[in-house]
């Protein structure tokens, strides 16, 4: 409901969509930008992701590497990234959560 019983003000609303546009592209950008980490194995293999969850890096300890044995390793791997790729999802929480909120609930195509 509009205070007094009026009608929105249109400008208002428009200034405050292209801010809250503004903020989540900002965010989004800052996202992209920001690192983050997950590891398995006591930290044999360490992934690095982007906080859009973009793999960036992955380190492996040689003592991860058995020949006889790359089940593990890859088992290894995908724990690291998924780890990491956690980690991305609540770092956009973080991020994106209160822009969600502002846009009066969750947004399309975000894990939220």
């Amino acid at each position: 409901m509009i205070p007094g019983g009026g009608q929105p003000n249109m400008q208002d609303l428009l200034q405050q969509a292209q801010k809250m546009q503004q903020d989540l592209a900002r965010a989004q950008e800052e996202l992209a930008a920001t690192l983050v980490d997950g590891q398995a194995g006591g930290g044999l293999v360490k992934a690095t992701v982007n906080g859009s969850g973009e793999l960036r890096g992955l380190v492996i300890d040689p003592k991860a590497v058995d020949p006889e044995d790359t089940e593990t390793l890859a088992d290894l791997v995908v724990a690291a990234v998924h780890a990491a790729n956690d980690n991305a999802q609540q770092l956009q929480q973080q991020k994106l959560g209160p822009l969600a909120q502002g846009l009066g609930g969750s947004m399309p195509g975000l894990p939220f």
